[in-house]
C-alpha cells in the first residue's frame, strides 16, 4: 500500500546523497517496475458521455522524470518543458515560443502580467506573458520542483529543502523568506504554495500544513494533518505532499501515510474532521464533495462536510492515477498509459475516456473553462470537453 511514495521516498535520499546499494532496492519496492504490482486492465465502459478533444498542440517531453504543470490565465495557456522551452497557446494556437537559455525542472505559474518558472540549479526566470521578454531572475537555495505561484501580492517559490520565498512581482526582489526543520526522509515534493486572503498555505514533512503571513511569512497557523508513527524513519514518514484546497472557509489537505483533514479558517483552523487516506497526489473541491486519490490509485468521493463516503472507485488500481479535477458533474483523472478517465461526480462510475499520446500523466488535471487540460510527460497538451 505504501510503495509508490516508499520508492519516492527512496529517491529524495538517492538524490541527496547518492547510494549504490539502495538503488538496486527500488525494483522491488517500486510497483510500475517488472516485479511490482500489475496494473489494473481498463474498466469497460458503458454508453455514457462522449467526450472530445477541442483542441491538441506538441510541446517538448518533461525528460528527466520531471513534472510540469500547464497555467492558464484567462484565455491563454503557458507550458514548459526541462529542455528550457516556454510556450504561450490560445485557442490551440501558439502566441509565442521562447528558449530560456537552461534546463528547467519546474512551471509554470503565470498571472495576466508574468510567467515565472524554475530550475535544478534553484533559478526563478520570470518572462512578459504578453511577449515572453526576459522580466527578472531570482535565486533560492536549491532545485525548483514545483510551479511557482504567482499572484497580486508576489510570487511565492518552494526550493527542494521546503523553504517557501516570496518574491516581488515587478522585480523579483526577495520579500522574506521561510525554513524549517526537514527530517532525515522526506518524500521529494511538487506541490506548490497556496495564496488565500491574507497568508500563504503550505504542506511540509512531518505532516504539517502552515499559513505564513503575506507581510513578512512569518507562521500564523500550523495543522496537523498527519502525526509521524512507527518503528523506523521510513514508517514515520507522513508529509504533505500535494497542495491544499480551500472552499469558503474550509481549508483541506492529504498526507502520505497519513489522513485527509479539513479544517476552519474562520474557527481558527480547528479541525473540521478526518480520513485515514494516504495520498501523494493530491485532492479537489467544489461546493459539496471531496475527491482524492490514494497511494494506490483508488479515488474517492468524500462529503465535503464531514467526510463521509460517498462512493469509491477502485478499477484504476495500480495505474498510477493522477490527483482529480472536478467540473460540470465530472471528475477527470489521467494514469501512467496516458488515459484520462471521467467519472461521475455523484456516483463515481465511469462514464467516458480519452487516450492521448499514451505518455504517463503526472501533472494534475487542470479544469479550463468547461473543459479539463491535460499535459503528458510525452509533451502533449490537450484540451477535453464533454460533448
Amino acid at each position: 500500500m505504501r510503495s509508490r511514495l516508499i520508492t519516492l521516498a527512496v529517491l529524495s535520499v538517492l538524490a541527496a546523497g547518492g547510494c549504490s546499494t539502495m538503488s538496486n532496492a527500488l525494483d522491488a519496492i517500486n510497483p510500475f517496475g517488472s516485479s511490482g504490482p500489475k496494473m489494473s486492465p481498463l474498466p469497460p465502459l458503458t454508453a455514457g458521455t462522449e467526450f472530445t478533444t477541442r483542441w491538441s498542440v506538441s510541446v517538448p517531453k518533461a525528460g528527466n522524470d520531471m513534472v510540469f504543470v500547464p497555467a492558464t490565465v484567462g484565455d491563454a495557456v503557458y507550458a514548459a518543458a526541462g529542455k528550457g522551452v516556454l510556450e504561450k497557446f490560445e485557442g490551440g494556437k501558439r502566441v509565442w515560443k521562447i528558449d530560456v537559455g537552461q534546463p528547467l525542472s519546474a512551471g509554470v505559474g503565470a498571472n495576466d502580467r508574468l510567467v515565472v518558472v524554475g530550475t535544478p540549479k534553484g533559478e526563478v526566470l520570470a518572462f512578459s506573458a504578453e511577449d515572453g521578454k526576459p522580466r527578472w531572475q531570482a535565486r533560492v537555495n536549491s532545485e525548483v520542483l514545483a510551479p511557482p505561484t504567482v499572484g497580486d501580492e508576489g510570487v511565492a517559490v518552494r526550493s527542494g529543502d521546503n523553504s517557501i520565498f516570496l518574491f516581488g512581482l515587478e522585480d523579483g526582489a526577495r520579500k522574506w523568506v521561510y525554513q524549517r526543520s526537514t527530517p532525515a526522509l522526506s518524500v521529494r515534493t511538487t506541490s506548490a504554495p497556496v495564496f488565500a486572503d491574507r497568508f500563504v498555505f503550505a504542506g511540509f514533512p512531518g505532516g504539517k500544513i502552515v499559513a505564513m503571513s503575506l507581510q513578512n511569512g512569518a507562521p500564523v497557523w500550523e495543522g496537523a494533518v498527519a502525526l509521524p508513527k512507527g518503528a523506523t524513519e521510513l514508517d514515520r514518514v507522513a508529509d504533505v505532499v500535494a497542495p491544499p484546497v480551500m472552499e469558503g472557509s474550509q481549508l483541506c489537505a492529504v498526507a502520505f501515510q497519513g489522513r485527509v483533514a479539513c479544517f476552519d479558517m474562520a474557527q481558527g483552523g480547528s479541525l473540521i474532521w478526518s480520513r485515514d487516506i494516504s495520498s501523494s497526489v493530491g485532492l479537489a473541491l467544489d461546493g459539496r464533495y471531496l475527491f482524492v486519490t490514494d497511494d494506490q490509485g483508488v479515488v474517492y468521493g468524500l462529503d465535503r462536510l464531514s467526510g463521509s463516503s460517498l462512493w469509491k472507485q477502485d478499477k484504476l488500481k495500480n495505474r498510477r492515477v493522477s490527483a482529480p479535477a472536478v467540473r460540470l458533474g465530472y471528475v477527470a483523472v489521467g494514469d501512467a498509459e496516458g488515459y484520462v478517465h471521467f467519472l461521475s461526480r455523484d456516483e463515481g462510475a465511469f462514464v467516458g475516456r480519452q487516450k492521448t499520446d499514451g505518455e504517463p500523466i503526472k501533472a494534475p488535471v487542470k479544469v479550463f473553462d468547461s473543459a479539463f487540460l491535460v499535459q503528458t510527460s510525452g509533451g502533449e497538451l490537450r484540451l477535453i470537453e464533454p460533448k
